[in-house]
This record gives structure tokens, sequence and C-alpha cells, in this order.
């Protein structure tokens, strides 16, 4: 039987993060849930990738992620882990680029899209925008929806 969290145990683990906009912006409904987790897993490895100056001419950060690594990470086999990749693709969330032979595709993630929020004075707003760099979410537990 597993042990309950206490106080002191709360920040003990890391987590990998999914944005909301994957699960809550209809432009993602038809991207499955697993792609949504290995776009956290990539997004995640990008953090790494800063640390190692893996950065292109013109200043893009961009992740080594196999397909043999997408199995392992994801308990999949190869026709799985590969249809997840097209799936990301065909969402515009990551672009892969084939460097020849024997070395690693290069896979940039791509920042998401997400509906405004913001009503405007002609009423809701539903056009995309741009998200940038994700800020910590700091919100409390009875605040969240």
């Amino acid at each position: 039987m597993n042990d309950y969290f206490t106080a002191d145990d709360a920040e003990e683990y890391s987590f990998y993060r999914i944005p909301k906009p994957l699960i809550l912006n209809p432009d993602y409904r038809s991207v499955p849930v697993e792609a949504k987790m290995l776009y956290g897993l990539m997004l995640d490895r990008m953090g790494l990738s800063v640390r190692n100056g893996w950065l292109d001419e013109q200043g893009r950060v961009f992740i080594y992620y196999t397909v043999d690594a997408v199995r392992e990470d994801l308990c999949c086999g190869k026709e799985k882990a590969c249809k997840l990749l097209a799936d990301l693709e065909r969402a515009d969330l990551i672009e892969r680029r084939r460097q020849g032979l024997t070395k690693p595709s290069i896979t940039y993630v791509k920042r998401f899209r997400q509906r405004s929020e913001n009503p405007t004075s002609g009423g809701r707003n539903d056009e995309p925008t741009e998200v940038g760099k994700a800020e910590p979410n700091k919100t409390e537990m009875k605040e969240t929806e």
C-alpha cells in the first residue's frame, strides 16, 4: 500500500508539464493524449539543450529525441512512436530535420497556440495568439478550475 504525501514531501518530485491549451484548445482536440505527453517530455528536454548550447544559426533551440528514446520513455513500439511524432508534426507542434546517414534527426519544439480568453469590445476574441515563455503556475488550489 502506498503512503500519503505529507507537507514535507510535497516538493520532493519534479514534474513534466503539459500546457493547458493542449488540453483545452479545440485546435488540439485531434492530437492524441500520448502525443501531448510526448510534447511535455520534449519541452523538458529543451532545458538540457539550452545548457548544452544546442542552438541553430538563427538562435532556435533544438533537441535530439530519437524514435528509440521515444519508445523507451513511452513504453511503446516503433510504429506507435513514429505515429506520435507524426501527430505532433501535423499539429505544427514540432519540426524534425534529418541530418543524414547515422546522425539523429534534429527536432525543433515549436510554440503552441492558444485562444485568447480576454473579451474585446466586439465580444469574445477567439483569434489564436502566439504563446511565449511559460510562467510558472502560482495559483492556489482553491483558485483552480
